[in-house]
């Protein structure tokens, strides 16, 4: 294990190693995050279970964005380093093996050989998320319980919408965020848009990267606009915090899925990777 990142795996891609790129799908109704814990379902958990039962030996993951619990993704994107001559052997059949053993709220619809220097979690550009509620009095359509939140009350969001394009640039989001341990909170919010059809609220949030627990946050202070208990001005005003604001409400997580995770050409893998881990550690 990586003592100095502790969530990757030490590996040496030249001494007859292969690193793979996952893409990962899932349901996270039932299941605890994305990171492993002890008597716990999670994506990691489950999906390195299968890797190793597939493979017959250890497999450990980095990912692109440790999701939440109860939170989903349609574009989640994962890395782990095998001996080349088990990629070689199952290359063509790992995914359809995968989905052989992996339980049916876990997917992994396409697995490729990356360059040496991709890294899932400190190369990556920049994460982009989907939060979906609807304020119909008869709540979701049942097909997509799972994905969308019932929302108890009616919504401006020509008001959301304000107070979310005050939000965007690079800002300290402590305000926002659960802070760990020596991580900053300072980002780079790209995108902030929220747009109705019909009763159906979508709001769509894009970042150089996100930290926990951000965007159910900022979903949170938005609804609190949309529900006229605060001005669209608020949510802006909370950036000159350096803590968590106990007001601002985080949205339930079943509204939330990941969509995707942008990358650089190969060429500049490496120097993504070590100017992200000299800005966040």
């Amino acid at each position: 294990m990586n003592t100095e990142h502790p969530d990757e795996p030490v590996t040496d891609t030249g001494g007859g190693l292969v690193r793979l790129r996952l893409s990962v799908s899932y349901d996270g109704t039932a299941l605890h995050g994305w990171a492993r814990q002890p008597a716990m379902r999670t994506v990691q958990g489950d999906l390195e279970q299968a890797l190793g039962t597939v493979l017959r030996t250890p497999v450990e993951l980095t990912v692109a964005g440790r999701t939440d619990a109860g939170v989903h993704a349609t574009g989640q994107v994962a890395h782990g380093d095998v001996p080349r001559a088990l990629w070689d052997q199952h290359r063509d059949r790992l995914v359809r093996r995968l989905r052989g053993v992996l339980p049916a709220d876990i997917a992994v619809p396409a697995v490729v050989e990356a360059h040496p220097d991709f890294d899932a979690r400190f190369a990556a550009l920049g994460r982009h998320y989907v939060y979906r509620l609807t304020d119909a009095p008869g709540g979701p359509p049942p097909l997509r319980r799972a994905d969308t939140v019932a929302w108890p009350r009616t919504l401006d969001t020509a008001a959301m919408a304000a107070a979310a394009a005050l939000l965007l640039g690079e800002h300290d989001f402590a305000a926002f965020c659960r802070r760990r341990e020596g991580a900053t909170t300072i980002r780079t919010l790209l995108a902030l848009q929220v747009t109705r059809t019909g009763d159906l609220v979508t709001i769509d949030a894009s970042a150089d990267a996100f930290c926990h627990s951000m965007v159910r946050s900022l979903v949170g202070a938005l609804t609190t606009v949309g529900e006229g208990r605060r001005p669209a001005t608020w949510p802006a005003t909370l950036l000159a915090r350096d803590e968590r604001a106990s007001e601002v409400p985080v949205a339930p997580a079943g509204g939330l899925t990941l969509v995707r995770v942008d990358y650089p050409p190969d060429d500049m893998l490496a120097g993504r990777a070590v100017l992200t881990r000299a800005r966040r550690g």
